[in-house]
């Protein structure tokens, strides 16, 4: 409601201003363009040059008070008058043309020979209305161009003054860098090279692994009769028949190179990890703030007529509700 009646006051306070801008016709022009259709030519010269000495017409009005001027001259025979208000037409608009089923045809030839003996003259008119024109193109273009920045500008620093800026501290820890498969990278975000190493790190692990218990398996347990001084003893002995022994250095050789293999992988991370260690990582970032909704309108109020029965009649009530 406050909005409303806000939007109402300045609509008051500019329709002054906006009726006067766009009155389209002065008050006299018409009363003198009854005049003339009454044939009262005098009156029309003479209230016409009293109006034009007095200023303050647009470009319009002053040609149709020009040209009621001088069909009344013409008319009256007065025809150094009829020449001084055509040639000031002329001026004004080089291409008008007077209306042939409206006016009698000598004016009209009357207003064309005016207009060839000022050719010259009126050429120069025309070039500079054209330029005219062409300047007030270039000035509204440019106060368009103006608006729409300005209008841009706004809109930035709107969107600027709900704009946050938030920074996000992260804290790494030292020890996490010694911890195998690629921890250290994971940490710092090289998901890329921590995805590697873990495969490459668990790939030989578990080779190692299995290397380890194929070599186990090779085993065999038994028994050897040891001669002592007292008697004869039997030990439990663990070996590998002979027939197994490539198999076994085959297996050996594999347990342990892939062990060999993982730890200079592991102490490659490590250096790697250590080498672009961060104690702590900040991350800017821009956040915008949501826009504030609309606040409730306030309720219209609201009048209702209540009308009831009474005793011996009939009764009426207002209320009004907000």
């Amino acid at each position: 409601m406050n909005r409303s009646l806000a939007i109402l006051l300045l609509l008051g306070l500019l329709a002054p201003g906006r009726a006067s801008a766009e009155d389209l016709e002065d008050p006299e022009v018409p009363s003198l363009r009854a005049s003339y259709e009454y044939g009262r030519y005098d009156e029309v010269i003479e209230r016409a040059g009293s109006r034009i000495d007095r200023g303050l017409l647009s470009e319009e009005d002053l040609a149709e008070l020009h040209k009621l001027a001088g069909l009344s001259a013409f008319n009256l025979n007065r025809t150094g008058d009829a020449e001084r208000h055509f040639r000031a037409l002329l001026r004004l608009d080089p291409d008008f043309k007077l209306d042939p089923f409206a006016v009698p045809p000598p004016v009209v030839a009357y207003l064309d020979r005016i207009r060839e003996e000022m050719e010259a003259e009126l050429e120069l008119v025309r070039q500079e209305r054209r330029l005219r024109l062409e300047r007030e193109r270039t000035e509204a273009e440019r106060r368009e161009r103006e608006r729409v920045a300005a209008e841009e500008q706004r809109r930035r620093l709107e969107v600027l003054s709900r704009q946050v800026t938030v920074r996000q501290v992260e804290k790494r820890s030292f020890l996490v860098n010694f911890v195998p498969f690629g921890a250290g990278q994971f940490q710092q975000g090289r998901n890329g090279l921590g995805t590697v190493l873990a495969a490459t790190e668990g790939a030989l692990a578990v080779t190692s692994g299995i290397a380890f218990f194929a070599y186990e398996s090779l085993f065999e347990t038994g028994k050897v009769v040891v001669d002592d001084i007292r008697r004869p003893t039997e030990v439990p002995v663990r070996y590998i028949p002979t027939e197994r022994l490539p198999q076994a250095k085959g297996w050996q050789w594999l347990k342990w190179g892939s062990a060999m293999g993982f730890y200079a992988v592991y102490t490659a991370g490590v250096v790697d990890a250590l080498v672009h260690h961060q104690d702590q990582v900040v991350e800017t970032s821009i956040e915008e703030i949501p826009a504030a909704p609309a606040a409730p309108e306030a309720p219209t109020p609201r009048a209702r007529l209540h009308i009831f029965p009474s005793p011996g009649g009939a009764g009426a009530g207002f209320s009004l509700a907000f």
